[in-house]
């Protein structure tokens, strides 16, 4: 049994902290959808951490590239079938909750999503009561992650409008993003538990007197990189 881990945008570095590690670009794989946004590197890494077989993701694909839910999703059928039966999802998110802010690590709770889309069309019905593992959820907090969210997800690619972001407060959302929700309802399907983490790399439209950029994203990215990588050392030999 493997772990796998799926990085998202401005995160991917954390494949190069590996043993033994092996890479192949996405397009050498077969299905596999290929990452067009910057700060996604594009390439499957199989490496070892702590004595144990892990396989990361480094960079996602995401609906507004073009691709359907099924393609977005389907690095995870991948993973499946490369023996993953635990799986950490980390995303760079908008804040919405008022007491985060750029640089804070959060744990994904449950989601909600606004895609329009489901990768399982055509496929039976599926439990979605614990998409996030409460379990996995506890480990990161006896590893130091304190906070606790909702992710709403939607299709983008242009941000949200501050009245927008007013509704997904008030439905309930702690942080927005566009991705992770379509992976996530796959590995359910696959009966891979998982970890979800969102980086706040800028808090939602209209609550800061600034324009949202991709380059904030990136920034703020790098900028927490190192405890992004301490917190997934210390978490993922404890799943």
């Amino acid at each position: 049994m493997s772990v796998g881990v799926i990085l998202g945008s401005g995160l991917g570095w954390f494949a190069d902290t590996l043993e033994d590690r092996v890479e192949k670009p996405y397009s050498d794989i077969p299905g596999w959808p290929v990452s067009t946004a910057k700060g996604h590197a594009g390439k499957l890494v199989t490496g070892r951490l702590a004595d144990l077989d892990v396989v990361v993701a480094a960079g996602r694909a995401h609906l507004y590239e073009g691709y359907t839910a099924q393609q977005v999703a389907y690095p995870i059928r991948e993973l499946a079938w490369r023996g993953v039966t635990k799986l950490v999802i980390t995303n760079a998110a908008g804040g919405i909750n008022l007491s985060y802010k750029p640089g804070d690590l959060v744990l994904i709770s449950d989601h909600i999503n606004l895609m329009g889309v489901n990768p399982l069309r055509g496929a039976e019905f599926i439990d979605m009561s614990e998409a996030y593992s409460l379990e996995y959820r506890e480990i990161a907090k006896q590893a130091g992650v304190l906070k606790e969210g909702v992710y709403a997800a939607l299709p983008g690619p242009s941000y949200e409008t501050p009245a927008e972001i007013r509704y997904l407060r008030t439905i309930g959302a702690d942080l927005v993003g566009m991705s992770t929700v379509p992976e996530v309802i796959a590995a359910n399907h696959l009966g891979i538990k998982v970890l979800g983490i969102s980086c706040v790399t800028n808090m939602a439209a209209g609550i800061l007197p600034q324009k949202l950029t991709h380059a904030e994203v990136i920034e703020t990215g790098d900028r927490v990189k190192e405890t992004l990588a301490a917190l997934l050392r210390a978490i993922i030999p404890r799943l």
